[in-house]
């Protein structure tokens, strides 16, 4: 088209999961959505989004030099970490303080269990290098490092085969000085070695949280580096003439040439985008308490979006370690679509935590799989495999279902079809542990929430999760398979950024917590003209306070004018504490740790087309299905393509769509709205 992209422009989400690549694709022009699932390619990272591009080029009209955004979310550097292939890092901190990894937090993962033991450090001891250098608490400096030392910590981490050196000095968090010549003087002894300091990173008190997340950084570095250059170099090599942005692991955006370096920030970019693309459609629908649920091939991802908002947290977990980077609180448990089933030694059927992936994944994908999963007890039952699936990318075999679950099922002593029925629900019964315990933990009854069920395998299961937990309203929306994907093209810019103060509340400390905001201000500025945002842009602030003699704190946001008088901070902070604790002490000393400053640039978003008027009219189902549902029973099977605003059925039901299933259980009545969505609702 010589450049000329008239009549339409486009904008591209893409999300990489452990199975399929999702597209999402927005005509800007008309409104018109374009969805495409692509299986993944673990032996090339990155192939499957030229494969995309050509089907959405074949099918949808796409002109790949007409896409003016292009986002993308990667689970290439959480990959890096779970299957620890990463790079060889060594760490260079204080003479005296070299334990600091392995001491971590003294916490043990399951402090029931008698065979808990702590995963193995991403550093071990032996390439942990310490040199003479301190900084007091204030930030001066009585011992500066020499050169001889870090020359003499370098020859060392040479000798270890290292790739790249991590620096992280005690109370770096106030003085960055100490780390940044450290790393000149290590660039000048080693040019090919990378380095990272952790006042870069983040620059948060306490030295195990900094370390630890430096640590990640370099960890995942040379891969997602490797792989962000692999990725603008597909796309230019297609036509596409715009520079990729990144989801990051707090929802928003940012290019994909600081995620080179920023690595750590795009850990959890995939399931951050699954909670913001949800959060979005549920505004559209009017749900603003809503429970998200996210199940894909290794994971069920669950998160709270509360008053409308998507919930925060700076304590996520990567794996076996911590990550203290501002992120979407999300919670996660190891049951997927993939996650294989197995009688232990005491004849107890077990689901995951292992899972058959995308290769070579469930047997019903007919890949090579053999052992039972509950995709494939999904297809046993009935509930999968009455339509095509992943547009075309997968034909379901049932008869392979059977065998694999078969396996099971003979020393079981049990039917295939009993045994399959059992493996989902122990599935159920995994999620709604996981879930009983973050509604705990945010102290919220979760009967008073709609459940989002997304994912390829989220609307498969979500409604039978729902009824478990008593709720009684669940929200399907029209492309619940590519929800991540869409995440990426209703997200803002959005960078974070932090000053540790450690002050008391009072009036003494006003100037300090005005020129702490000010200096973070203009670093979120200067972040977001970096990023080539030029629009409207909004700030965030909020700090992590606590009563004197506590020794965590928590986040409470606040207003920049509120800065000026600690009494509304004192009330916002009292409040919230409340709120999590049902308690305050309004005569308790307060103290500021930290001042965080979240920096974001608005975004356009898509104008989704929807009925004016509704008009209700019982749906006309496509056929009649055989599922197993406490026996074997016909049910209607409706197309998703089919069923227009107004349309209402009862559960059981099937609904089949291009890009996931459906399962309408017992007791649901179902509506559809005038922005496609699917309402399920169930009697109290």
């Amino acid at each position: 088209m010589d450049g000329i992209c008239a009549p339409a422009d486009w904008k591209v989400g893409v999300d990489i999961g452990g199975t399929f690549m999702d597209f999402c694709a927005l005509d800007t022009t008309s409104g018109r959505i374009a969805s495409l699932k692509v299986l993944t390619t673990p032996d090339d990272p990155g192939a499957e989004l030229l494969t995309g591009l050509d089907l959405l080029t074949e099918r949808e009209g796409l002109d790949p030099a007409c896409v003016t955004r292009f986002v993308h979310g990667t689970t290439v550097g959480i990959n890096t970490i779970l299957q620890r292939k990463g790079a060889k890092l060594a760490l260079v901190t204080n003479e005296g303080f070299e334990d600091v990894i392995e001491l971590a937090r003294l916490a043990m993962p399951d402090m029931y269990s008698l065979f808990c033991h702590r995963a193995e450090p991403l550093v071990p001891r032996d390439r942990i290098f310490g040199v003479p250098a301190r900084l007091r608490a204030d930030g001066s400096e009585p011992l500066a490092p020499t050169p001889e030392a870090v020359r003499e910590a370098v020859v060392q981490a040479r000798g270890v085969g290292v790739e790249g050196i991590v620096v992280s000095f005690l109370h770096s968090w106030r003085n960055g000085a100490q780390e940044t010549a450290v790393k000149a003087m290590i660039e000048a002894e080693a040019p090919d070695l990378f380095v990272f300091t952790s006042s870069e990173v983040w620059p948060v008190i306490r030295e195990y949280e900094r370390s630890s997340t430096t640590i990640l950084n370099g960890y995942v570095h040379p891969r997602v580096a490797g792989y962000l250059e692999a990725l603008e170099n597909r796309l230019a090599g297609r036509g596409v003439p715009t520079k990729a942005l990144l989801t990051k692991s707090n929802g928003g955006l940012m290019s994909a040439f600081e995620g080179r370096r920023d690595c750590v920030s795009m850990l959890l970019s995939g399931t951050a985008s699954g909670v913001i693309g949800a959060a979005w459609l549920a505004r559209q629908a009017g749900a603003s308490q809503v429970l998200t649920l996210d199940i894909g091939g290794t994971s069920a991802d669950f998160a709270l979006i509360v008053d409308g908002e998507v919930q925060y947290g700076a304590d996520e977990r990567i794996g076996d370690f911590p990550l203290y980077i501002p992120s979407v609180s999300v919670s996660s448990i190891a049951i997927g679509g993939g996650s294989i089933a197995s009688v232990d030694g005491h004849g107890v059927l077990r689901v995951g935590p292992e899972s058959a992936g995308s290769t070579p994944g469930p047997a019903c994908y007919g890949r090579g799989g053999t052992e039972p999963t509950v995709t494939d007890a999904m297809a046993v039952c009935g509930w999968l495999g009455q339509a095509e699936m992943a547009y075309g990318q997968l034909q379901i075999d049932r008869d392979l279902a059977r065998a694999a679950v078969a396996s099971l099922a003979e020393p079981m002593g049990r039917s295939v079809e009993e045994t399959a029925e059992a493996i989902l629900n122990i599935a159920v019964s995994e999620m709604f542990v996981e879930v009983e315990k973050l509604g705990s933990r945010a102290g919220v009854d979760l009967r008073d929430f709609t459940l989002m069920p997304f994912g390829g395998g989220g609307p498969m299961m979500g409604a039978f999760l729902a009824r478990e937990l008593g709720m009684s309203r669940v929200l399907a929306p029209r492309r619940p398979g590519v929800v991540s994907a869409l995440g990426g093209l209703v997200a803002d810019m959005r960078g974070d950024f932090l000053q540790t103060v450690f002050a008391g509340l009072d009036d003494s400390a006003v100037p300090q917590l005005r020129a702490a905001f000010d200096a973070l201000r203009r670093e979120g500025q200067a972040w977001l003209v970096a990023q080539g945002h030029d629009g409207a842009a909004q700030i965030r602030l909020s700090a992590d306070m606590r009563y004197a003699g506590q020794s965590y704190e928590i986040e409470t946001p606040l207003e920049p004018d509120w800065l000026s008088d600690p009494a509304r901070m004192a009330a916002a902070f009292h409040g919230t504490h409340r709120q999590i604790y049902d308690f305050e002490d309004q005569n308790g000393a307060i103290e500021i740790v930290n001042l965080r400053l979240s920096a974001i640039g608005l975004t356009p978003k898509p104008d989704m087309a929807q009925e004016s008027a509704v008009e209700a009219a019982p749906a006309v189902p496509a056929r009649q299905v055989r599922v197993h549902l406490n026996g074997t029973r016909d049910i209607p099977l409706f197309e998703r393509a089919n069923l227009v605003p107004g349309a209402a059925f009862h559960g059981p039901a099937v609904v089949c769509q291009e890009d996931t299933t459906l399962a309408v259980p017992d007791g649901a009545a179902a509506h559809v709205d005038r922005h496609l969505n699917i309402h399920l609702e169930f009697a109290e």
